[in-house]
Formats: structure tokens, C-alpha cells, sequence
């Protein structure tokens, strides 16, 4: 048996680093965002670049880490392994109908349970996050999680691809569906945000970076590409840290502010609820298609994690009056990681003895 293949150069050594310990990175991230928030909270807020005779362009940080990383996705597609999905579409036509089904199965049914709820507003404002995680593409993040688990690649990319590439449609369509099971505030705070998709979020912020990614991967020679890659996926890695440090920070400095512990655990409920179902719907589906383990894995995945990156940009960008909505959008961050680290671990092949 061959010996394991080493990263030939420091970029690769950074990013596999980096990648073998993002688990425990994220949480530090976590723990920063609750013991100094101040330097988050100052990324979150627009910063004025001046261009000269008076003129200022406002510069937002985290719609510009979040491209970055959506970028960095981009360039890692293995787009001449795609070709495979045209002679066997089935999985990814499956994972991309679950994926925008799921929330219309799913975010009802929790809706109806917190009616039942002493919440004065039936938990409207919980409610309105989970549509903004649930609507959104699937997490570039997950391919990651699909190599480790040895599942069918070619089909998550192509579900990241396709889910990404139809969100300037299906988000807002989604959106607005979801929008009558909200009170109040809530249905204007949720109408305001499916306007800003409406207008180009989804296309500026999640499928323009991706696709630049996706064509510098196809145009730029292997030995370029191979530089770009060394430079830009650490660099991309670090900002989904300070990404994630951002927005967690927005959170809990809100939270810390105004201390509010119920209204922590309903967040953390609601979103182990939604993810728990979304990964048990992903799991039914491949059971009843009768799919491969590898194709399994991978539908798994796509119904459950959700780019929840962007989900907490857009309530950082249109909704920055409401921070504790983030508290719900960060578990389900951290669930669905640990979701897909047991899908993945159920998936692996265990090491056979040696003779």
C-alpha cells in the first residue's frame, strides 16, 4: 500500500492545516465572538473608502469574506468530473428537488409546533431565521465534508452548482412562500429581505463569486491555477473564520447586552429540530430511490446544510436592527457541521487488518 501523498508546497500545507482542524477553529471563533465581540461588531458596520474630491464608496467586510469564500468554491470545482452527471442525472435531479422542497415540508410543521408555544408572536422572529437558512443554496462547505466521507463528488458539486446558480429565483420564491407563517413585524422584516434577494443579493452576493471561481478554474493554465489555488483557498479559509467571528459576534454581543437565555434555548431547539429533519428527509429520499452509498451520502448532505454564511450576511445587511435573529442562524451553523460529521462517519469505509 502506497504511502499517503503530502502537500508539495506552503499553500497546500496551509490549507490541509487548516481544513484537518476547522472543527476546533470555529469554535475558538465561537469563544472569541463571546470574550471580545468589539473587533466583530466594528467588521459588521460599513466602512467608507474614499476615492477622492469628496467622493466616499462604502465598503461592507463580511458580504465581501463571504464572496471570497464563494470564490475560493469556485475555483475547487473538478468541472471535467461533472461530465458523469449527464449520463446519470438521477441523484442530482433528486438532491436539487429535496433541497427546495425540504423547506416547504419542514418549516410549516415547525411554525405550527411554536404556535403552541407562550411566545406572544408564535416565535415569528425564530421562524424568520430558519427560512432565511433553509432557502438558501447548499453549503459550498459541504463537498468538503463529501471527500471525507468518500461520497459521490461529481453530484455534490453539481447540486452546489445548480442550487447555487438558481437562487436569484428559488430564494426569493421560497421566501415569499414561507412569508404567511409570520406575524406582524416579522412578515414586513421577512418581505423587506426577499425584496433584497429580489434586487440582486443572491446574484451579486452567492452566484457571480462562485461562478468567477468556476471560470478561472476552466480559462487559467493547471500551473497558474495550481498558484492561484495555493494563495487563495488558505486565504479563503481564514476569512470564512473571521466570517464566522463577525457574525457570531454580532449575536452575542446583542446577547450579552441583553441577556436573554430563553430565547437562547428556543433558538438552539429550533435549530437542531430543522436540521434533525432536514438530514432525516435527505436520509428517507435515498433510501426510497434506492440509491448507492456514495450518491446517498451526498443527497444526505444537500438536504441538510445550507449556506448559512450568507443566510447571516443578509441579516447582517438588511436586517441589522434585529442581531438576536443571528442566534439561531450560528446554531444551525454548528449543527449541521456536526450532522454532517456523523453522515460522513456512518459512510467511511473502517480500516481493514493488514495480513
Amino acid at each position: 500500500m502506497a504511502a499517503p501523498t503530502t502537500p508539495s508546497n506552503p499553500g497546500d500545507r496551509a490549507t490541509a492545516w487548516l481544513r484537518r482542524r476547522l472543527g476546533t477553529a470555529v469554535v475558538l471563533a465561537y469563544l472569541l465572538a463571546l470574550l471580545l465581540p468589539r473587533p466583530g461588531l466594528w467588521l459588521r458596520h460599513p466602512h467608507p473608502l474614499p476615492l477622492g474630491n469628496g467622493l466616499q464608496l462604502p465598503v461592507h467586510t463580511t458580504p465581501l469574506l463571504l464572496g471570497l469564500v464563494l470564490y475560493a468554491a469556485g475555483l475547487q470545482v473538478p468541472v471535467h468530473a461533472l461530465g458523469r452527471l449527464l449520463r446519470r442525472p438521477r441523484a442530482l435531479l433528486a438532491g436539487l428537488a429535496l433541497h427546495l422542497a425540504v423547506p416547504l415540508l419542514i418549516v410549516p410543521l415547525v411554525a405550527l409546533a411554536l404556535q403552541h408555544t407562550p411566545d406572544t408572536d408564535g416565535g415569528s422572529g425564530l421562524i424568520t431565521a430558519m427560512i432565511l437558512i433553509v432557502a438558501m443554496p447548499v453549503a459550498a462547505g459541504a463537498t468538503v465534508w463529501t471527500g471525507k466521507g468518500q461520497g459521490d463528488q461529481p453530484t455534490m458539486v453539481g447540486l452546489v452548482l445548480a442550487s447555487t446558480l438558481l437562487s436569484p429565483l428559488t430564494v426569493p420564491v421560497t421566501v415569499h412562500a414561507l412569508t404567511p407563517l409570520l406575524s406582524g413585524a416579522y412578515a414586513t422584516t421577512l418581505t423587506s429581505a426577499g425584496h433584497s434577494l429580489s434586487s440582486g443579493f443572491a446574484l451579486a452576493g452567492v452566484v457571480l463569486p462562485c461562478a468567477a471561481g468556476v471560470l478561472c478554474h476552466l480559462a487559467l493554465p493547471k500551473a497558474w491555477l495550481h498558484h492561484l489555488m495555493a494563495c487563495v483557498v488558505p486565504t479563503a479559509l481564514l476569512g470564512s473564520l473571521v466570517l464566522t467571528y463577525a457574525n457570531a459576534s454580532g449575536a452575542l454581543a446583542s446577547f450579552l447586552t441583553h441577556p436573554r437565555p430563553l430565547l437562547l434555548v428556543a433558538a438552539v431547539v429550533v435549530a437542531a429540530s430543522v436540521c434533525a429533519l432536514s438530514f432525516a428527509v435527505g436520509r428517507l429520499a435515498a433510501r426510497v430511490l434506492r440509491l448507492d452509498a456514495p450518491a446517498a451520502s451526498s443527497l444526505t448532505l444537500a438536504c441538510g446544510m445550507n449556506n448559512s454564511s450568507a443566510s447571516a450576511v443578509l441579516l447582517t445587511t438588511t436586517l441589522p436592527d434585529k442581531p438576536h435573529l443571528l442566534l439561531p442562524v450560528l446554531a444551525y451553523g454548528l449543527l449541521q457541521k456536526t450532522a454532517a460529521n456523523r453522515v460522513v462517519r456512518i459512510r467511511a469505509p473502517r480500516p481493514t487488518a493488514s495480513l
